[in-house]
């Protein structure tokens, strides 16, 4: 099934049903006074994140969602029925704008996770409510209000502990591949990933990570080159980023460094908070390189890289150092924990 991971849709709560003015006739009782209800509340939509769904397809064939409206109320003090609330089931992870205001209206990152969209319009109220002592035999009504509409931009940011990026072909698709059970597809032209793939590593019992592989990144992204830097959302939500780098020597006037720089340069470009996260180096098929020069083609690589926290040599084509970096990375992983709990427990406190 093909990646949707944005859609443009307008959701238009009920309006409420009108209150009405009416009177009870019956034989013997001539001041029967007023008997007319109250309309019944339009129906509300909710958004509500499903775990079972992983893009935004449903939304692309059909744009216009309508909730019921309410009934108007009736005489013999019968109100009017209230109109069913609407709920869109959409993946988890996925983020609801206004999109007129650029508002964040939901960020719904957890199975179950419900948000109210657009609210359904009051009824209006029957001539009931206008009884008095000097008015007994009031006539007025009100009319139920419109509900609330909006035209919504949805997106999907995959969630995911891990996120790789770096230019098309520098290995990513065969590392998830070497890592975990993912089987995104792998060749040997540019641009072979066409949307985020997911998938667990398992480094032991009970201990496992999920890892993201985005489409490729070229200079120029922020302008559109390439696949653009629309898919960079789904390495906002990762707590560790892989910058992976293609040493590889068939090139002679590759400047792997040059390439790293861009990207990043690329990265600031789209979100400065981005740029920001931890983030490691990852220096990938080095099994191309002599055994002897190994050490020195990727020591000169990681001082041209710049400040990096850490940074692994691997061959993602026949598994070698990639044990090792996925043991670094859960417990780089396991250590954010306690940090992100104590974070949440102040949140909740204050």
């Amino acid at each position: 099934m093909k990646f949707f991971d944005e859609a443009h849709i307008e959701v238009i709560a009920g309006n409420g049903g009108n209150g009405v003015a009416s009177f009870r006739r019956e034989k013997y009782i001539p001041r029967g006074g007023p008997s007319g209800g109250d309309g019944g509340h339009g129906g509300s939509i909710f958004a509500v994140a499903d775990r079972n769904l992983n893009t935004l397809i449903d939304f692309r064939y059909k744009r216009l969602f309508r909730a019921q409206s309410g009934e108007n109320g009736q005489g013999s003090d019968c109100y009017g029925k209230g109109g069913d609330d609407m709920v869109l089931s959409v993946p988890v992870g996925t983020v609801i704008r206004d999109a007129l205001s650029n508002e964040v209206l939901a960020d719904l990152d957890s199975d179950g996770m419900r948000s109210l969209i657009v609210r359904g319009g009051k009824g209006g109220l029957g001539n009931l409510h206008f009884k008095s002592s000097t008015n007994r035999a009031p006539r007025q009504c009100t009319p139920g209000e419109e509900g609330e509409r909006r035209e919504l931009l949805m997106e999907l940011r995959v969630l995911a502990d891990v996120g790789m990026l770096g230019l098309p072909n520098a290995g990513k698709s065969t590392f998830i591949r070497a890592v975990s059970a993912a089987k995104p597809k792998v060749a040997d032209y540019p641009f072979t990933t066409l949307h985020p793939n997911l998938g667990v590593v398992r480094v032991d019992e009970g201990r496992s990570f999920v890892v993201a592989d985005i489409p490729g990144l070229i200079e120029g992204a922020a302008e559109g080159a390439g696949l653009g830097h629309r898919f960079l959302r789904h390495l906002q939500r990762n707590r560790l980023l892989l910058h992976l780098v293609d040493i590889s020597p068939f090139d002679p006037d590759a400047d792997p460094a040059h390439d790293a720089h861009a990207i990043l340069e690329e990265l600031r470009k789209y979100d400065q908070a981005l740029y920001d996260k931890p983030r490691w180096l990852v220096i990938n098929k080095i099994d191309l390189l002599p055994e002897d020069e190994r050490e020195e083609r990727v020591a000169a690589l990681v001082a041209a890289y710049g400040a990096v926290e850490r940074h692994f040599a691997v061959s993602a084509i026949n598994g070698g150092g990639c044990r090792e970096l996925c043991f670094a990375i859960m417990d780089y992983i396991d250590g954010l924990q306690p940090v992100e709990a104590e974070a949440d427990d102040a949140a909740a406190d204050s």
